[in-house]
């Protein structure tokens, strides 16, 4: 349990960090991502191609990140505050003007061997489209 909570804490502080290449060496090969409210995405260059199009459109830090895993270390889990910059309009979504936004977000986790082998995302996608419309 205890690698768990770590491996999940280094995954944040590397996301906050901007350091994709230390995020992404954190992931097993097959990654599944589960998109908030989208498909699953497998493999780690998946997973690479994806943060490329969100540090492209968003600049984000998550605040009040708190982890919390299965006994055995299997599974994990996470609950962050979004602070967040629309800085490039992404396709489907609102037009970006910089508009700022604050979110509630979580995550789930599957880890296998030392690595993050499955991440779910959750936020409220309604939410986020009043605050940079409005």
């Amino acid at each position: 349990m205890e690698n768990t909570l770590a491996l999940i804490r280094e995954y944040y502080a590397a996301f906050n960090r901007g350091d994709r290449e230390s995020m992404l060496a954190l992931l097993a090969d097959d990654v599944a991502h589960d998109l908030n409210q989208g498909v699953r995405e497998t493999g780690r260059e998946a997973f690479r191609v994806f943060m490329q199009r969100m540090d492209r459109s968003y600049a984000e830090q998550l605040h009040d990140v708190v982890v919390m895993a299965s006994a055995d270390g299997r599974r994990a889990a996470a609950e962050y505050v979004v602070h967040g910059t629309y800085k490039a309009s992404d396709e489907g979504l609102p037009e970006a003007r910089g508009q700022r936004y604050v979110l509630p977000g979580g995550a789930f986790f599957e880890v296998r061997d030392g690595r993050i082998a499955r991440v779910s995302n959750y936020y409220n996608l309604e939410d986020w489209i009043a605050q940079v419309s409005g």
